[in-house]
């Protein structure tokens, strides 16, 4: 089976190198591909946060990982598989992030704290929901706390 999948926005941001940490401070437009409704945002104004799907669409093939791998090739982090992180060489090559919602106008909107870089296609975009937040305490092991230390600082 084959999927096909047409962005319908892009990231327009400052940030035009991948890199690993720093996106706390990053502020990014959002801005629907041209076949897009300005009507498809209506209401979106209510709600705070945004989850946002992208493409990562500057990695290589040549990097995809099927397999278990050290996170971020650092042998202090145990080897766990792709699916047991969040690295961008990921087999399908989709990221999904939580986003504040700073303003819309028209068929842009300004948000905070996106991990995707300059022109980066966007998937999808859905309102963050109390109702579908983890229900009880999240688990999580050590070396990723260690390794999402840096990521959302400024």
């Amino acid at each position: 089976m084959q999927i096909s999948i047409v962005p319908i926005a892009i990231v327009n941001n400052n940030r035009t190198t991948i890199e690993d940490d720093n996106w706390g401070s990053i502020l990014s437009t959002i801005e629907l591909a041209e076949n897009m409704s300005e009507s498809s945002l209506e209401g979106i104004n209510e709600f705070s946060h945004l989850e946002i799907i992208f493409y990562f669409d500057k990695v290589s093939g040549d990097n995809i990982q099927f397999e278990a791998r050290h996170p971020r090739n650092n042998k202090e982090y145990p080897k766990v598989g792709i699916f047991a992180q969040r690295g961008k060489n990921r087999p399908n090559k989709l990221g999904v992030t939580v986003v504040e919602l700073l303003e819309i106008s028209n068929k842009k909107m300004i948000v905070k704290g996106l991990d995707a870089i300059d022109g980066t296609p966007i998937i999808d975009i859905k309102p963050v929901m109390k109702e579908f937040l983890p229900k009880g305490e999240v688990r999580q092991p050590n070396w990723s706390i260690s390794l999402m230390e840096r990521y959302w600082k400024s």
